[in-house]
């Protein structure tokens, strides 16, 4: 019997496929490590949130346990804490629109741009929609009073789908680093270093979660713009945690002194002030198989890379030089 090349190939790509070889993009079993979201107690969002734009589009459910915010021609929409943190651990379990998502952007960070218009500190996850269906982007973002042109973008590919149910992401910001994870496996630090304490995040923030057309830059550079022929975009929110510092217009100063922690800092803590080492495997682990943009390594952007690269490059030579094998487990994707 005669096999054209076409069968043949066809054939191949089916096997791969039984075997769980070929994927368009691999799914990991991740390290295990400690459940920093077990920690600290929900909250809610209807107590502790405001809609901050596109009233129509939130909704607030389960006694405001759980809630969902939608982008559609006319608008994106969005939620903002009551209350300014300085310090804190902040998460929120989010489920992702389904569908063809290109220049959709979730977002849930932290901001003062509405106090400090010229000079705002921002700490930022960002969700981004992909132009194949259910390929999200996660990207994290550091900003020090307001400069946009030194944004410190870090981007990575998630090891799961996150359209098909709820997944952790969270932040830890206090007086010794700020830490990015999602289902509590960190996937970057940034570091509060003495040698250049001006750039870090210094002042109270908001918490905000929000959806919204990034049609401009969010997947690939712009090239490809919100489709709403598949509006509106549904993103689903619960398990919210927000436990900081907050700062009162009141006082004098802030709950959390500057110069250390304070007993009123929730994660100021010994406990918090580095990682463990088996959050730092962990964390090599996904920058190693999962992060596919640093500006560390942006030499193009960066004629002089921004002081915190080197330091950032010699603590994650340290960690390799201590690296676990961890079992990867790549599965097809729906």
């Amino acid at each position: 019997m005669a096999f054209s090349q076409e069968n043949i190939v066809l054939g191949v790509l089916l096997l791969y496929m039984s075997l769980g070889v070929y994927s368009h993009n691999k799914y990991y079993t991740p390290p295990n490590v400690a459940r920093l979201t077990d920690l600290f107690t929900h909250v809610s969002i209807s107590e502790r949130f405001s809609t901050s734009y596109g009233e129509s589009n939130v909704k607030i459910l389960s006694n405001g346990s759980f809630a969902t915010l939608a982008l559609d021609k006319k608008s994106g929409s969005g939620l903002a804490s009551r209350s300014k943190y300085y310090y804190g651990f902040f998460s929120a379990a989010i489920k992702l629109p389904v569908g063809l998502t290109s220049g959709v952007v979730v977002a849930f960070y932290l901001s003062n741009a509405d106090t400090y218009p010229h000079n705002h500190d921002e700490i930022d996850i960002e969700l981004l929609g992909h132009d194949k269906r259910n390929d999200w982007a996660f990207q994290t973002n550091v900003y020090i009073n307001g400069s946009v042109r030194t944004g410190r973008e870090e981007k990575f590919y998630l090891w799961f789908d996150p359209t098909a149910a709820h997944h952790h992401y969270s932040i830890i910001w206090n007086s010794h680093h700020i830490v990015f994870f999602v289902d509590n496996i960190p996937v970057r630090e940034f570091v509060h270093n003495s040698a250049f304490p001006f750039l870090y995040p210094s002042k109270p923030m908001t918490v905000h979660t929000t959806i919204w057309d990034g049609s401009e830059w969010a997947t690939h550079g712009g090239k490809y713009p919100v489709n709403y022929n598949y509006a509106p975009f549904v993103v689903s929110l619960a398990e919210m945690e927000m436990t900081g510092c907050i700062s009162s217009p009141t006082a004098t100063g802030t709950s959390c002194s500057k110069a250390g922690a304070s007993s009123l800092d929730p994660v100021g803590g010994q406990e918090f002030a580095t990682l463990s080492r088996e959050q730092s495997v962990a964390m090599d682990w996904a920058r190693r198989k999962l992060m596919f943009y640093s500006y560390c390594s942006d030499k193009a952007r960066f004629k002089v890379l921004p002081p915190e690269c080197n330091l950032e490059q010699r603590m994650m030579g340290r960690v390799r030089t201590q690296r676990y094998m961890w079992r990867e487990v790549p599965t097809n994707c729906n």
